[in-house]
């Protein structure tokens, strides 16, 4: 199913939705609702385990359905920033929202000033990214991750700034 995206650009989208999750956290709980809800909406929505082929490049196929989706609904999590994918997820994200991309944080069973200030379980996965810089011999392996710690960082920042939906302390959301 393609669709026009409203914006300027009107650049051909395949996806209503692009769902980001840390799986471990909500994919069979939160997530797993929210995403039958949307498909019963009737949105056609992105979700990692049904939209990517085996035997396919994961990196680049995430790109291209974000590049490919309307709405981004980013479901932060306790383990969030554990993940190195979510994160490099975010980041892609943050940067379509210049192209009239529609970015919807939701802050499940966190708060958002803890992941905006990287507090709590964001401020042990931070310290986890900054024990592995120290431990890292080569210079240019550390300089990158470095930069990329920086970056989601900044994305973490930026994202607590949108609109979007606390559902910290409610019963699965």
């Amino acid at each position: 199913m393609k669709f026009q995206e409203a914006s300027s650009s009107a650049s051909p989208c395949t996806y209503h939705v692009f769902l980001s999750f840390r799986g471990e956290d909500t994919r069979k709980t939160f997530t797993d609702h929210l995403y039958t809800a949307l498909g019963q909406a009737i949105f056609h929505t992105f979700r990692d385990d049904d939209g990517i082929e085996k035997g396919e490049d994961i990196k680049s196929e995430l790109e291209k359905a974000i590049r490919e989706s309307r709405i981004s609904i980013i479901v932060f999590s306790k383990n969030y920033a554990s993940s190195t994918w979510c994160l490099e997820e975010l980041v892609m994200i943050l940067k379509r929202k210049t192209s009239g991309h529609i970015v919807l944080p939701v802050f499940y069973d966190v708060d958002p000033s803890e992941v905006g200030k990287q507090t709590g379980s964001f401020e042990e996965a931070f310290t986890r990214y900054k024990e592995k810089l120290k431990s890292e011999t080569d210079e240019l392996a550390k300089e990158k991750l470095k930069d990329k710690v920086g970056t989601w960082r900044a994305a973490l920042r930026e994202v607590t700034n949108l609109a979007g939906m606390n559902l910290q302390n409610q019963v699965d959301g």
